[in-house]
């Protein structure tokens, strides 16, 4: 059965205030990184899942979307790719 290895990345909706991503910014801008702005802090996360593809997409959906993120403060995406056997 083949394997694949999904790339997870959650971040805050556009809407939702970023207080660790504020005080990385403010960090930077004492730093004299002044040019720096916009900085959010998100979440990466990576699983190995065994299986057929189309029935790994559906359980990586249900898993990013139910368990690794909060679908009302957060926007999630995955990418999917398979591991030679």
């Amino acid at each position: 059965m083949p394997t694949y290895h999904a790339k997870v990345f959650v971040t805050l909706k556009p809407s939702i205030l970023d207080p660790q991503g504020r005080t990385v910014e403010r960090a930077l801008s004492h730093l004299d990184y002044a040019n720096v702005s916009g900085v959010r802090i998100g979440k990466y996360i990576e699983l190995t899942l065994t299986g057929e593809r189309t029935e790994v997409e559906t359980e990586l959906a249900h898993i990013v979307e139910n368990v690794l993120s909060n679908p009302i403060m957060e926007n999630a995406r995955w990418e999917l790719e398979e591991r030679p056997a």
